[in-house]
């Protein structure tokens, strides 16, 4: 899978992609990377990329003139002129955009080719998105400087899905927003699935060694080998987080019917604990 992204601070990409799982799905041809600097498509001895919005306001818009000519630079025509069946996806990162989920980076990792244009300033000139974004994405409900930051975790978000990246198959669908669906008995390697597939709810509690640290001890089910009795604790405790800290994923699940009648029983007797506690 190749990612392109256009920016006009691209040192700020160096470090991040030194290391990690960047580093590595490079290393290993996973994923190529590379970033355009879009002051090399300026045509004045300032380099300018931005200008004064028409019709007034504070700040100033990067300029649709640089954008056009770096896109088409890497052989990016206008989004009229790609099939329904193309395998490439052009990004717009924008306050303004839809909203980036699991199931977004899901689909960007189905393709072969994606562009993250970095947005900078007040925004981008519009005709930009229209001539040659097929998507514009948010990362948040907030105003970040720049895009640059939103195309560090789309890129992520999106490379850790794709096949071979992470050590564990299993790993990003047994985790918080993770594909999975649906009640799974069977351990795999050992593992005791207690997630019944994410869902679309967060991931459980997690612990490790040592078993006791400042005086607060792992839970004592984890330590004695039932895994009927882990796979339990795990699910009750993913639906108690999510309760407590994305009550609209909980909603979202009953909508689809994604929650069984166990899970049920154990959301209405973790609102009591809650409306207690309150």
């Amino acid at each position: 899978m190749r990612f392109e992204i256009l920016t006009i601070f691209p040192e700020i990409f160096r470090g991040f992609f030194e290391f990690g799982v960047v580093s590595r799905a490079r290393k290993t041809g996973i994923v190529e990377i590379s970033v355009c600097d879009l002051r090399e498509f300026t045509h004045d001895r300032h380099r300018t990329v931005d200008d004064r919005p028409f019709g007034g306001g504070e700040g100033m818009v990067l300029k649709a003139e640089p954008l056009a000519e770096a896109l088409e630079s890497i052989g990016i025509g206008p989004v009229a002129e790609r099939g329904a069946d193309s395998r490439e996806s052009v990004v717009l990162l924008s306050a303004q955009g839809r909203p980036f989920t699991q199931a977004v980076a899901r689909e960007l990792a189905g393709l072969e080719r994606v562009v993250l244009i970095c947005g900078r300033y007040e925004g981008v000139d519009e005709r930009v998105n229209a001539l040659y974004c097929d998507r514009e994405i948010s990362i948040g409900d907030y105003v970040l400087s720049g895009g640059e930051l939103a195309a560090a975790v789309v890129l992520d978000a999106t490379m850790r899905l794709l096949p071979g990246e992470l050590g564990n198959v299993a790993s990003s669908e047994f985790e918080s927003f993770g594909a999975g669906v649906g009640a799974i008995s069977a351990d795999v390697e050992g593992v005791p699935r207690s997630q019944y597939g994410a869902g679309g709810l967060l991931d459980y509690p997690h612990y490790t060694r040592p078993a006791e640290f400042r005086g607060l001890a792992v839970p004592e089910v984890l330590l004695g080998g039932d895994h009927a009795a882990v796979r339990k604790w795990r699910r009750e405790e993913q639906l108690r987080k999510t309760l407590r800290n994305r009550p609209d994923l909980i909603e979202a699940a009953e909508r689809v019917g994604g929650l069984s009648k166990d899970d049920l029983r154990v959301l209405e007797r973790l609102h009591g604990e809650i409306s207690d506690r309150d």
